[in-house]
């Protein structure tokens, strides 16, 4: 869950903690953790306006594995690679999303009449047009679809590319309960807590929630 207007303010107040690095700047990094929910949403919300443009479900999977497959060759992790995937919330914050989820989708259809009106279309072909973001939920078909494409991808990756081969993969699916950024969390503390862990290990953390920030801190 983010905190509105949290990454402006502590940029503001602390403007050195906000900076613009080049890949020949990017020091070496032994675990790479990614929040997915936030790579999830920037990949399906194409051009929601634009009844023209059927983004599929296909195409949605597609741009998330380039964007993973971006990301990873940027940080180059050498031990852990670690996705997480939110699944099912803490029930203190269940009724939280349960009113988000119920206004996106009042506001979807109401944007969907819209553009159906404008465009002289029906309003059964201009939702079938569109992805609903909704689907973005533990226990949906689109959530089961793609946890069943992540593992494809990864399997393909350690396989196939050389960069992948020596590093020790994670997925926290949407059936494992709990925020994405929580399950890292844990993951980092679990890793710490064994005999002979490095407290030199390095850790990069990749997340669209600004309050990614007071949590890892």
């Amino acid at each position: 869950m983010g905190v509105p207007k949290f990454y402006r303010w502590i940029s503001e107040r602390y403007p050195n903690i906000s900076q613009l690095i080049n890949d020949n700047q990017i020091p070496d990094f032994d675990n790479f953790y990614l929040d997915m929910n936030g790579i999830i949403h920037a990949c399906s919300h194409i051009n929601e306006d634009n009844c023209e443009v059927n983004v599929s479900e296909e195409e949605i999977f597609r741009n998330i594995f380039h964007y993973i497959d971006f990301l990873f060759r940027m940080i180059k992790p050498k031990k852990v690679f670690f996705m997480a995937v939110d699944g099912v919330a803490p029930r203190a914050k269940m009724n939280q999303q349960r009113a988000r989820r119920f206004r996106a989708g009042k506001d979807r259809m109401k944007r969907l009449e819209h553009i159906a009106r404008e465009s002289g279309r029906t309003l059964n072909e201009v939702v079938a047009k569109h992805f609903d973001t909704n689907s973005i939920t533990p226990g949906t078909q689109f959530m089961a679809q793609l946890n069943e494409q992540l593992k494809y991808f990864i399997h393909v990756k350690l396989t196939t590319d050389p960069l992948w081969e020596n590093v020790d993969i994670h997925l926290s699916g949407h059936l494992t309960p709990g925020e994405g950024e929580h399950k890292i969390m844990d993951y980092i503390r679990y890793t710490r807590s064994q005999p002979g862990y490095d407290v030199n290990t390095r850790h990069c953390l990749y997340g669209l929630d600004a309050d990614l920030v007071s949590k890892y801190i």
